[in-house]
């Protein structure tokens, strides 16, 4: 759904939808910035390229690159030395948002969690059962 937004860049107001982030000046300059980076990398010589290599040669910035990367539009399958920093550590990675180390960690926590989870309803249930309950005594005595 489309939005009234300032421009992160320029700080200029426009429509933001799910196909632009940017305001239109600002959206022209990465499309030239983004020809910028694939004509360099395209060339044979260059598909090896780093990231810092490509920034030094183009005077891209990395973050739009990386950008361009997580949006689809550069695929990490024909450059082989390319890749994003993990959002959690800042290894490079070429897929995902976690690298396999910080991916790990994530899913031993969550077991470790669930495994608490499950071990306080024992005790609860434990504790439930446990309870013993005194039946009224003048019920029970008969005269």
């Amino acid at each position: 759904m489309a939005e009234l937004s300032n421009c992160p860049k320029c700080d200029a107001i426009f429509v933001r939808n799910q196909f632009r982030d940017v305001c239109q000046d600002c959206w022209k300059e990465e499309e030239k910035a983004y020809e910028t980076v694939y004509q360099f990398i395209r060339k044979r010589e260059n598909r090896t390229a780093k990231m810092m290599e490509v920034v030094e040669a183009t005077g891209v910035e990395e973050e739009l690159i990386i950008k361009f990367i997580k949006t689809g539009r550069l695929k990490l399958a024909q450059f082989p030395n390319l890749g994003y920093p993990c959002d959690k550590c800042g290894t490079s990675i070429r897929e995902g948002k976690l690298c396999g180390s910080c991916a790990g960690d994530l899913k031993k926590d969550l077991q470790q969690f669930t495994s608490e989870e499950e071990r306080r309803k024992e005790a609860a249930q434990k504790e439930k059962h446990g309870t013993y309950f005194a039946v009224n005594e003048k019920i029970n005595r008969r005269f």
